[in-house]
């Protein structure tokens, strides 16, 4: 009996024996490094979920934390490095806008007002909505034959929540790129596009790996796989609900971009939202046999605005965001500098008289669409305010109250303005759309008229581009002989001029005129619409609205100061420099009796500057340097300083 039970529990001893060695066995080989620095077992980790980014396998998509595996953080600091900085492109891409489209909580609130408008229509909103918003999960169904994919999915599906991620963009079909719009995306199952070609690169990794074949795709490096969402082009409805069979062109910013000095070079979508580095950068953790490839598009992803960033960082917890404050507010910095680089402006004080001050603003549009652009809620405005040495404010116009509305705003819409004079009037850059009896609308399917479009145009914009029907200037600015004119009458400058008569009401001594230009992305007036409805998306987003910082992102500024020596000694400083953008980097001065120019840079050294003299002033050439310059122009016993910008070639 005793040897009978002695041999099962010599048994179980050895079997418990041999499990630890199996199991030793097997964590060393688990933890042991394979083909580089990490393990399997690190890897799989990695891999498998990278902080907080779930891992989902599709038929034909994955999501963005199985790509992070590879070009996500390397704790061993090898790949994804320029030099001493982390630039990989998961860390990046998830507190941008780009990553948050399916939870960005304006989003969610317009499309459910969209439906709300339109009952009948509200599953084809949200499908045409999400096309863009939640492109993986939407075409992902689509290409199965599926139903479409509406809002009634979106919550639960991780694939929705990824958002514009990857495979959204790099697995986009080169030849469809930039033919098909509002969505309307068509799909490589078999690649995966990228800036490098084959031989840069060793796509067996990620055809191993993730069962796609990597290779260089030309939408990715002239911006193409851009246009698909970036224009959208909408078919309205009356306000019964009926098609009125037109189209309106809700967003037009690769139309915008075709109608621009820029198109056609390198200064596309990628240089400004993916900016290039020419480090050399290893592109995927594990493999230290790879060479490093260079230039490097950081994905940075920003546009123009910080108020939803911020609003989404104050609710990472609600919203189920997978990003960090700290990476949030890099997303915020980087989107504040990138704004700052958006527009130029030229502050002129043009003549004084006993009762007025004259002074013109110029501003140039440097970006390659029209400013502000996308989706038609942005706008941008002028704020102009006079002080007295005492600090008394003789004038103030693009002031804002306590709901951050702008002060003089008119109660239907404010009309562009060539001149201001009053208090009560304001110049806000925006697209304003009118419904089917011309009444001014923000319910996007009931546009059927554009009743006002301002916003600065890019830099080489024509009226006779085969695109104008998409892009047109509407409202009083198209009859305005500064917008998007020169001195010279020449069309296509990017810019506008207002010209501001400031009463100063019989004040003789000094003045000093402060102008700045501020950028909303989501503005008070905007959000009147659709807060007369209630739904649980947009109750959401009207508590998070109420309770956010509404202050605007400032975009550029100057100020000038009238020592109020009389009409003849201010004539005398009125100099004007044109073409200012230039693209030779040859500007002019039209004005007697200068006595010199001296050029200094935007870091304050003196630079080389090629002057002479001609019948209509002076004739100077700028260094080759593209960048902005600062000419210091004396006459006699007084100087001005000037700011010209001078753009690549």
């Amino acid at each position: 009996m005793r040897s009978r039970t002695l041999f099962p529990r010599k048994l179980r001893i050895l079997s418990g024996m041999l499990a630890v060695v199996l199991i030793s066995v097997a964590w060393t080989a688990a933890t042991t490094p394979v083909r580089g620095p990490h393990s399997p077992l690190e890897l799989r980790v990695l891999r498998d979920q990278i902080e907080g980014l779930d891992v989902q396998f599709g038929t034909y998509f994955v999501t963005a934390g199985r790509c992070a595996g590879c070009h996500g953080h390397d704790s061993l600091g090898i790949s994804m490095m320029a030099g001493e900085t982390d630039v990989n492109v998961v860390n990046d891409w998830r507190s941008t806008m780009m990553a948050n489209s399916a939870r960005d909580p304006f989003f969610l609130a317009k499309m459910e007002h969209e439906g709300l408008v339109n009952p009948a229509l509200h599953e084809q909103l949200e499908h045409n909505c999400l096309k863009c918003h939640a492109p993986l999960a939407v075409f992902e169904q689509q290409m199965l034959g599926n139903p479409p994919f509406t809002a009634a999915s979106l919550d639960t599906s991780v694939m929705a929540h990824d958002g514009v991620s990857c495979l959204a963009c790099h697995m986009q079909n080169p030849d469809s790129a930039g033919h098909f719009f509002s969505g309307d995306l068509h799909y490589d199952s078999a690649r995966v596009w990228g800036p490098y070609t084959q031989e840069q690169i060793n796509p067996n990794i990620m055809q191993y790996f993730v069962g796609y074949t990597p290779d260089q795709g030309s939408h990715i490096l002239d911006g193409r796989v851009c246009a698909g969402c970036h224009t959208a082009i909408n078919q309205p409805v009356d306000l019964q609900g009926n098609p009125v069979g037109t189209s309106f062109y809700e967003q037009t910013m690769w139309q915008e971009y075709e109608n621009s000095t820029y198109y056609g070079t390198d200064q596309n979508c990628r240089s400004c939202h993916l900016p290039r580095i020419q480090d050399s950068v290893i592109l995927a953790s594990e493999y230290i046999f790879l060479t490093g490839q260079s230039p490097f598009g950081k994905h940075h992803l920003t546009g123009g605005g910080t108020f939803m960033l911020k609003m989404m960082k104050e609710h990472i917890g609600t919203l189920g965001i997978p990003a960090t404050p700290v990476q949030f507010d890099s997303t915020i910095a980087r989107s504040q500098a990138h704004l700052r680089k958006s527009v130029t402006m030229d502050l002129q004080l043009v003549q004084r008289t006993g009762d007025t001050l004259f002074v013109d603003i110029g501003l140039t549009n440097i970006i390659g669409h029209k400013f502000p652009s996308g989706f038609p809620n942005r706008r941008a405005f002028v704020q102009v305010v006079a002080l007295t040495p005492t600090g008394d404010t003789l004038f103030h116009s693009g002031t804002w109250d306590g709901s951050y509305e702008v002060y003089g705003h008119d109660s239907i819409y404010e009309p562009h303005h060539n001149v201001i004079n009053r208090n009560d009037q304001v110049q806000i850059y925006e697209m304003v759309m009118g419904d089917v009896n011309y009444n001014v609308t923000t319910t996007l399917l009931r546009a059927v008229h554009k009743l006002k479009d301002n916003r600065l145009p890019p830099i080489g914009f024509s009226t006779s581009h085969s695109s104008y029907d998409t892009v047109m200037i509407a409202g009083l600015a198209a009859a305005d002989p500064d917008f998007n004119h020169d001195a010279g009458g020449q069309e296509g400058n990017g810019g506008d001029i207002v010209h501001y008569h400031i009463p100063v009401n019989g004040h003789s001594g000094a003045v000093e005129v402060k102008a700045k230009v501020w950028f909303q992305q989501v503005p008070p007036r905007w959000n009147r619409e659709m807060f007369g409805h209630h739904g649980s998306r947009i109750d959401a987003f009207r508590a998070m609205y109420d309770t956010a910082d509404g202050t605007p992102d400032l975009v550029v500024a100057d100020s000038l100061l009238d020592m109020g020596m009389g009409i003849e000694a201010v004539r005398s400083v009125a100099l004007w420099v044109f073409p200012n953008p230039t693209r030779d980097g040859v500007v002019r001065i039209a004005m007697a009796g200068i006595t010199e120019i001296m050029a200094y840079n935007a870091g304050g050294q003196r630079v080389p500057l090629r002057t002479s003299h001609d019948a209509d002033g002076w004739r100077c050439e700028l260094p080759e340097q593209p960048g902005v310059y600062h000419l210091l122009v004396s006459f006699g016993k007084m100087e001005q300083l000037l700011r010209v910008v001078r753009l690549v070639r």
